[in-house]
């Protein structure tokens, strides 16, 4: 009997599992049936890798040229394609409700509908955590989805454009001092020289005041001191004001109030302080989440209420030795989303499922065109390698390279990569509409 998979959320680890399971046990092979039908769920029509959300946001990446339908690709690997929310689970009768899809006027395109399940996967990924904040939800731009960055950049134009033709500075402010906080404050300063050079705007440099706030004593706090410094002072460099140690109180319409620097004045204003799981975690027909909403998995990747519900990436708290738990990290999705592989194919055989060990292979960060800082972990008993500038930006690139190896295969990730090569002669560097 072919078992039924329904894995939700189309992110790196939904993707690449939907991909792997569907080219290995979801067609039909020397005239056997497929082993299982595997079904993929998003809200979206289409995929693009987060740690790229800071690129789409200030037009460095189309997101048309690099985003993945999900139904092309669905009908190419072998697995199905539903869009829709899950809004609701029904553990007893193993099925999943999703809400209806309407269009910007409200139309419904596709009703409410409910989908059997023999296993189930989770892959939600994470959104911001405001920490109840008073006013960032109103005042700030987030970062959680393409269609969040699209709103960013195109707030971004108008505003640009607007204080050039007015020689007005600018002042654009980003809370949390993480990956995603120190990759954008670079690309701004990239996007508004880009803005120059195309006659969009007169601002310069000096016009532009850039300012990064941290809670903690330090940018980059996951990782050595040594990168933190680096990225810090080529920050500063290019003129951003990083600002440690801060904490922000509430967000207004004219900046942001701080525990210990008062206002800080900001036209526009970026929110990307913190993680949490998506509140559908929160409403799982009963089974067990941490504080932060995440849902509690065994070291098999299973719940631990239900053993037909598995859990990868942001929204799973998974215990490792020692007391620790798997960090929410793109790197963590992508090996949970190769374990999950493994163990469902063991399930279909009748056999054991293996423990889940998180292997920290280091981190990067991108610093636009101007630099790139990380650690590359070589293994358990030595230290981390130090990264810096080229090596460091080839490796960052190579991260991406694997995620599109992984979903689309060696031959059609090398014809990206030529592609890719050309449009940086044939396209502007940025998106301009």
């Amino acid at each position: 009997m072919t078992s039924k998979i329904l894995i939700v959320g189309g992110g790196a680890g939904g993707l690449e599992l939907a991909t792997r399971l569907a080219r290995k046990i979801g067609r039909q092979r020397w005239g056997k049936p497929a082993q299982a039908e595997i079904t993929l769920i998003d809200r979206n029509p289409t995929h693009i890798w987060k740690p790229l959300l800071h690129e789409v946001a200030t037009g460095a990446l189309d997101s048309g040229l690099d985003e993945v339908s999900y139904s092309s690709h669905a009908k190419q690997h072998g697995y199905q394609f539903r869009r829709g929310e899950m809004v609701g689970l029904d553990r007893e009768r193993r099925c999943v409700t999703l809400a209806a899809v309407e269009d910007d006027e409200g139309h419904t395109l596709l009703p409410e509908r409910e989908l059997a399940y023999d296993q189930l996967v989770l892959a939600l990924g994470s959104v911001s955590n405001d920490f109840g904040t008073p006013g960032v939800k109103d005042e700030c731009y987030f970062l959680d989805s393409p269609l969040q960055a699209e709103a960013f950049r195109k707030a971004m134009l108008s505003t640009f454009l607007q204080h050039g033709q007015d020689n007005r500075p600018l002042s654009i402010a980003i809370v949390g001092g993480g990956a995603t906080g120190v990759e954008l404050s670079a690309e701004l300063f990239n996007a508004s020289r880009m803005l120059h050079s195309y006659g969009v705007t007169s601002l310069t440099d000096a016009q532009m005041h850039l300012h990064l706030i941290e809670a903690a004593p330090r940018i980059l706090s996951m990782l050595p001191e040594r990168i933190s410094q680096a990225a810090h002072q080529e920050l500063t460099g290019l003129g951003v004001d990083v600002h440690t140690a801060t904490r922000v109180t509430e967000a207004t319409s004219t900046g942001l109030k701080t525990e210990t620097e008062g206002e800080i004045k900001a036209d526009l204003k970026v929110w990307a302080a913190g993680i949490k799981a998506p509140s559908l975690m929160a409403q799982l027909d009963g089974l067990e989440v941490n504080r932060q909403g995440q849902l509690k998995v065994l070291d098999t990747l299973q719940s631990e209420g239900d053993p037909h519900i598995f859990a990868i990436g942001d929204c799973a708290a998974c215990p490792q030795p020692d007391d620790q738990w798997v960090p929410p990290r793109a790197q963590a999705a992508h090996q949970m989303a190769d374990a999950l592989y493994v163990n469902l194919r063991r399930l279909s055989q009748g056999k054991m499922l293996k423990p889940f060990r998180y292997r920290d292979r280091g981190s990067l960060v991108s610093l636009s065109h101007f630099d790139a800082v990380g650690s590359l972990m070589r293994n358990q008993s030595t230290r981390s390698l130090v990264v810096e500038g080229t090596l460091a930006r080839l490796f960052y690139i190579s991260l991406y390279r694997l995620h599109q190896k992984a979903i689309h295969g060696w031959l059609r990730t090398g014809l990206l990569m030529l592609v890719d090569g050309l449009n940086r002669f044939l396209k502007p560097k940025m998106k301009l509409h």
